[in-house]
């Protein structure tokens, strides 16, 4: 597994890269500008040079003035040749210099400067030539200058160099600057990172210190503080959770295990195990149904959605449910009004598992001669069913906490066997499994207890 990169070190190579840029571009502009400089000043050297000899050549008045001109030029060529000069010419008396195949074959124009390469020179020279027709003085001729370019060459060599040697030490030096500025401005999320480092499991309510930050950490620090404000709530959700079902089920155990234990401890009639076994029995069925119920809501919360959707009319449904219920209504002296209808697509088993727990919760809090009233409305593209019945208001305290698992507004209820404290948290768990809410509200007399679900699948 590879190390992880420094922030520092990835900072302090971008600024290297950074100016490794910007000096690449500075030194390109000053080598085009030296280049340009130098190539000036070597046609100006060549044009000073041309002038000379072209004034005198265009002012010959006698055919024997060209020995003082061939004097000239030998004393103007210095011993490193480094300027030379050149006449093409029929007439023997006229030419000078060398002609080699080089400047014999250089064919620029009368004024036009260009760069030629004679022999094994290391740079070349930079050449101008003038060309003058034959008159009662010469006969036709041409006049060549030559500067040597190997000067200029050297000193853009010797530049370049310095620029390059520069460019490196100051890409060099603004990688270490960069790397140090890095380090001392990533002190904060250092420290920040210790302080993470020393926050402990066994105190959840600790908290990253917000105040010394700058702004670009303090908003992690304060979003890092919110995840471990819903982890502390979870955890607490959790304990609070293993808490309940550790009761919910050694109740049921303990019943069995006592029971069980008083049916042996003598002997008994068919008749005296017979109402054992029935107790012991419906003690079992209380274990199912929190099992079967835990393992729905472990699933609900791993995301598991319905399979079954159907579009189904819910008014049509919810009477089914309550025809299934008929009993425990008749039983309760308690009616019950259906209001409104909306059509969605629906798990009608799932549907019809979160309806009959609010009908259940409403027929044990509703009095006989009373009416449950089941509403199905339609808003912001979801259909909700309200169940309202008559009974004592429910404090606020508790509203907000009627979907968790194992909740009980009335403690004296705990040991119920009708109620474990799962009906209204399956309701919620159906209504985000058809995208939906649940809400509760308790006022005048009446609670109304309610989920959605959407009216697209």
């Amino acid at each position: 597994m590879n190390p992880p990169r420094s922030i520092a070190a990835r900072l302090a190579a971008m600024f290297a890269l950074a100016a490794a840029l910007v000096f690449s571009l500075l030194g390109w502009t000053l080598d085009g500008e030296l280049r340009a400089a130098l190539r000036r000043q070597e046609l100006e050297q060549l044009d000073t040079k041309f002038q000379d000899i072209a004034y005198v050549i265009q002012r010959l008045r006698e055919p024997q003035q060209w020995v003082r001109v061939h004097a000239k030029l030998d004393a103007l060529t210095p011993p490193d040749h480094s300027t030379r000069y050149w006449i093409l010419s029929d007439d023997p008396q006229v030419r000078y210099g060398q002609a080699m195949a080089e400047i014999a074959s250089f064919s620029q124009g009368a004024s036009r400067p260009g760069d030629l390469r004679i022999g094994a020179q290391a740079a070349p020279m930079l050449i101008r030539s003038a060309y003058y027709p034959a008159n009662a003085v010469h006969a036709a001729l041409r006049f060549i200058v030559g500067v040597d370019t190997g000067s200029y060459v050297r000193t853009l060599h010797s530049f370049r160099a310095v620029l390059a040697a520069g460019a490196v030490a100051g890409v060099l030096l603004v990688a270490l600057i960069g790397y140090v500025i890095a380090r001392w401005g990533l002190r904060p999320l250092e420290l920040l990172s210790r302080e993470a480092s020393a926050l402990s499991p066994h105190a959840l309510s600790q908290r990253l210190v917000v105040a010394p930050l700058p702004a670009e950490l303090s908003g992690l620090a304060r979003s890092f503080n919110g995840a471990l404000d819903r982890l502390e709530a979870a955890w607490q959700q959790l304990e609070s959770f293993n808490a309940d079902v550790t009761h919910e089920l050694r109740t049921p155990l303990t019943n069995l295990i006592g029971q069980t234990q008083v049916a042996l401890a003598r002997e008994r009639s068919a008749e005296q195990l017979e109402d054992v076994l029935e107790s012991n029995l419906e003690e079992l069925e209380r274990l199912r149904a929190i099992v079967n119920d835990m393992l729905f809501l472990a699933r609900a919360d791993q995301g598991e959605r319905p399979h079954q959707l159907q579009p189904s009319s819910l008014a049509a449904e919810i009477r089914k449910t309550i025809d299934y219920l008929d009993m425990l209504f008749d039983d309760a002296g308690v009616g019950v009004r259906v209001v409104g209808d909306a059509e969605a697509p629906i798990d009608r088993r799932l549907f019809g598992r979160a309806v009959t727990n609010l009908l259940h919760n409403a027929i044990r809090h509703t009095q006989a001669g009373a009416e449950i009233v089941v509403e199905v409305a339609v808003a912001d593209a979801r259909a909700r069913v309200t169940v309202t019945n008559p009974g004592p208001a429910i404090a606020l305290e508790h509203l907000g906490r009627l979907f968790d698992r194992f909740y009980r507004v009335d403690p004296a209820r705990s040991q119920s066997s009708e109620n474990h404290g799962l009906g209204l948290a399956i309701v919620k768990a159906v209504a985000a499994m058809h995208a939906g809410d649940v809400s509760a509200t308790s006022a005048g007399g009446f609670t109304a207890v309610s989920f959605s679900v959407a009216l697209a699948g």
